[in-house]
């Protein structure tokens, strides 16, 4: 009997596959240099400030070759992107300063399939097969291990847990957002990267420029981590929407929480942080609910 072909709708293209994963390393090298940059007050300006010289380059050559059109949907689907990003891009700082990277990044990577999940339940009527039950477990599970909430409620793992669930909700809304931009509205991805750091920097300047000495006092004691999320976080980010151009945001998504296990791994091994197995386990269980979620839709 021969063996039934599997649609091709239903894989990644190999190169589209290949750039999540690079992308998702790329994405946890970064937050190691966040997290190492949490006591610096203009962190985000300053990252956000490198990225656009050291971006502009190839924006300028995109806008140079491609011709894209802007009309009134590109420029919403750019102007959401740069406040989701602005957004995103605060909590995720004001997380890694009120706790572990171990505790924040897995949590921020796991709380958007949870809350898709829960609000297609809630808002339109969804009824979820065994499959789906089964990713919304495992996801709190993992959460229930990271912050240790199995033995007490612990307040030092509760602001890491609230922001850490905030950066989730950006992460979903800026994922839903920019997939429909360069699937639906052929934007190209360097515009939707640069357009984030250009609003970020210019909603920020006025505090970080009123402060210089301070704010020069900060790039030298953190110029590493700067430019590591300056080089890094756009590249990673690249290499996603390049490959929702050819797979579908419901496979590259779970792709990307290989980050989720390395960001984890990396918070205990090179920062040092507590209970690195227990959270290494809630780690791979988040990754395990957001994949048995993306194969029940």
């Amino acid at each position: 009997m021969p063996a039934r072909a599997v649609p091709s709708e239903c894989l990644v293209p190999l190169p589209a596959l290949c750039a999540v994963l690079l992308a998702a390393l790329c994405h946890a090298i970064w937050n190691v240099g966040a997290k190492r940059a949490a006591d610096s007050r203009h962190f985000v300006w300053l990252y956000s400030a490198a990225s656009l010289v050291l971006w502009a380059p190839a924006v300028a050559w995109v806008l140079a070759h491609e011709h894209a059109s802007l009309g009134g949907p590109q420029y919403l689907a750019l102007g959401a992107t740069a406040v989701l990003h602005l957004l995103y891009s605060l909590a995720l700082q004001a997380g890694y300063r009120a706790a572990d990277l171990s505790i924040v990044y897995p949590v921020a990577r796991g709380t958007g399939p949870l809350l898709s999940f829960v609000g297609a339940t809630l808002l339109f009527g969804e009824r979820p097969g065994w499959l789906a039950l089964a990713g919304l477990s495992l996801i709190l599970a993992g959460i229930v291990l990271i912050a240790n909430l199995h033995r007490a409620v612990r307040r030092t793992a509760l602001p890491g847990l609230m922001w850490g669930a905030l950066t989730g909700l950006c992460i979903a809304a800026y994922t839903l957002n920019d997939g429909w931009a360069v699937k639906a509205l052929a934007v190209s991805p360097f515009l939707i990267d640069f357009s984030g750091n250009l609003f970020r920097v210019c909603v920020l300047s006025r505090s970080a420029l009123a402060d210089r000495s301070e704010l020069a006092l900060e790039w030298r004691n953190y110029r590493r981590p700067v430019m590591t999320v300056a080089v890094l976080g756009p590249l990673g980010y690249l290499l996603v929407l390049f490959a929702l151009r050819s797979a579908p945001i419901s496979h590259v998504a779970p792709a990307r929480e290989l980050a989720t296990l390395v960001g984890t791994w990396f918070g205990a091994r090179l920062l040092g942080e507590q209970a690195a197995a227990q959270r290494v386990a809630g780690a791979l269980c988040i990754v395990a609910g957001v994949i048995s979620l993306a194969l029940s839709g």
